[in-house]
């Protein structure tokens, strides 16, 4: 397949927004809906489709809600630099980061460009004993000129309105618009995402319904237009985009959800989209994030990851066949790691185990052959380079 060029609809990029949007020309998308890791300080554990496999994401920002915003600055601002001048940009925020993100967005947007404070109301979850129940988030719009695309969305009219009309209201010569009411900047009628067994649910923690999505999509923007969201997630915006025969484009940062959006953009029978730049050598791997690396490994093993934090005798996942794994991100692994790993497997009552690192030493594999030779159990050193080398092959085949 020949390489795209970096800037390609219908692409989902893994990597930092901000490094990415850099690359694209300026003036170049028509609407970008953003839904940043909010300023949460929790650690999710996202539990994929298949109630199985568990994905450790972080939400966490070091030196406070003033880093926060200054490191969400530097996308906003990407975000409008690469928004065409009749585009639209809606930023979703929760009341964590919200007020000091609006700030933000009036300084590099201009105020004047300022067009709602969207109310996204929802219910479920815990309810506080010392506070009103927090259950809405708030989504800011913007355009960048005043020339921008509003498609109006209409709702039915109560059935007292019905009954009444508007003529005590508007006078006796108003009448009921056939199409219904304008729906208003409160969202109450919208769908919001937060049973466990909700059919949408995709494990992802933060993922949004397709109803919100196609609200702001086809509102916003019209059929052929470039449709980009820079924290992706696990990719609800350009599945709704594709839907409704708009182009994409979705980044994010983190390997896990990419994937995540490839296989639900190929479980809708997307055919024709690129994805570029995730870890597939040497190098990439042992630079990206711990969690994401042994996401990475997992997965290449068809496996699970471990739902323990703590207590799993450092066991970092299991095959799909059930049998431990543990995941190094370093080189040379000795034999102290192999015999703690023997004394992990041993406590589970298991005979197999998996040990995934860059290189190992001469006194790994020897403590692996006396572990088979003297105790009973198998264990299998597998290399970084071998995972990538059945990558290969498998696309070859392919």
């Amino acid at each position: 397949m020949a390489v795209p060029p970096f800037f390609q609809p219908n692409t989902i990029y893994c990597g930092d927004c901000r490094d990415i949007l850099r690359k694209f020309p300026e003036n170049s998308v028509d609407l970008i809906y953003a839904d940043p890791p909010f300023f949460s300080n929790k650690q999710y554990e996202v539990i994929w489709d298949d109630g199985y496999e568990i994905r450790a994401f972080e939400d966490r920002w070091k030196g406070g809600i003033q880093n926060y915003v200054l490191w969400m600055r530097e996308r906003i601002e990407e975000c409008y630099r690469v928004l065409k001048e009749t585009g639209l940009f809606y930023l979703h925020c929760d009341h964590h980061a919200g007020h000091y993100l609006k700030v933000t967005c009036d300084d590099v947007f201009g105020y004047n460009n300022f067009r709602n404070e969207i109310v996204y109301c929802y219910s479920g979850g815990g309810i506080p004993r010392k506070d009103f129940p927090r259950k809405h988030d708030t989504i800011f719009r913007y355009s960048k000129g005043q020339n921008y695309v509003y498609n109006p969305v209409y709702r039915p009219y109560t059935q007292g309105t019905l009954q009444r009309g508007r003529t005590k209201v508007k006078g006796k010569h108003a009448k009921l618009r056939p199409e219904g009411t304008p729906v208003t900047d409160w969202w109450i009628d919208v769908k919001y995402i937060h049973s466990p067994t909700d059919k949408e649910k995709l494990g992802y923690p933060t993922q949004k319904s397709e109803e919100l999505l196609n609200r702001i999509i086809t509102s916003s923007s019209n059929e052929g237009d470039i449709i980009l969201d820079p924290f992706c997630g696990c990719g609800t915006a350009i599945a709704v985009a594709h839907k409704t025969n708009r182009l994409w484009i979705g980044i994010d940062v983190s390997p896990t959800a990419c994937n995540l959006m490839e296989s639900r953009m190929r479980s809708i029978k997307v055919k024709d989209f690129h994805l570029v730049g995730m870890p597939m050598d040497i190098d990439s791997l042992k630079t990206i994030d711990p969690f994401e690396f042994q996401n990475w490994v997992i997965q290449r093993l068809y496996g699970r990851v471990s739902p323990s934090r703590s207590g799993d005798y450092g066991i970092d996942g299991y095959t799909y066949e059930g049998h431990p794994v543990q995941v190094k991100q370093s080189e040379n692994i000795g034999r102290n790691v192999v015999d703690n790993f023997e004394t992990a497997i041993r406590r589970m009552n298991k005979t197999t185990g998996f040990i995934v690192a860059f290189s190992f030493g001469k006194g790994a594999y020897e403590e692996i052959a006396r572990a088979k030779n003297v105790g009973g159990l198998d264990i299998t050193a597998i290399t970084v380079e071998d995972l990538l080398k059945n990558r290969r092959n498998r696309s070859q085949a392919s």
